[in-house]
């Protein structure tokens, strides 16, 4: 019975917040997260790489998404707007929805030594009060994100090793794990 009390305690026990940014001054207060990976693509010489990170500028929270594309081939540009959105599925059957701020955005190129063309495109999105709260109860399956003139699906894996980087990421229960670091 012992055991499976520790068992139990030590599972529930979270890791500490890791911020790449906590700033106070005379304009306000910042604080961000570390990018975390969520989901990665590679297939046939074209690789995809998805990152959240988590924000809180004067008290509003925010989510911050990041994507790297890298291939020798053509790649479509994908820009944010104001009427872009990102739609979040919860396991409970729930859908939370998060909405751009208003700045347009449709990344930068950048080519590398070895030919490949690389696109980075963020887009900061924000939360609702409801939102907030749904994404703390439950895993989220499926994320679709709403651009100027396309839209993407992907499906939110419970774990995966990263080829880029081998280290295994939890995507599924993200928000669950890290809004907190905002409260």
């Amino acid at each position: 019975m012992l055991t499976l009390f520790v068992f139990s305690f030590s599972k529930k026990k979270k890791k500490p917040c890791e911020y790449s940014s906590n700033v106070t001054d005379s304009i306000g207060t910042y604080k961000e997260t570390k990018q975390y990976m969520i989901s990665e693509k590679n297939f046939a010489g074209t690789s995809s790489y998805l990152f959240y990170s988590l924000a809180l500028t004067n008290g509003v929270p925010s989510l911050n998404l990041q994507l790297l594309q890298k291939s020798k081939e053509f790649m479509k540009a994908n820009c944010f707007d104001k009427n872009s959105k990102l739609f979040l599925q919860l396991n409970n059957g729930k859908i939370v929805t998060l909405i751009h701020i208003e700045q347009e955005n449709c990344g930068t190129m950048l080519r590398d030594y070895n030919g490949f063309d690389n696109r980075i495109n963020s887009g900061i999105f924000l939360f609702t009060k409801d939102g907030f709260e749904e994404l703390k109860k439950s895993p989220v399956s499926l994320m679709r994100i709403k651009y100027l003139t396309d839209s993407e699906d992907y499906i939110l894996k419970k774990e995966f090793k990263s080829e880029l980087n081998n280290e295994t990421y939890y995507p599924e229960t993200y928000f669950m794990e890290n809004l907190r670091c905002l409260e």
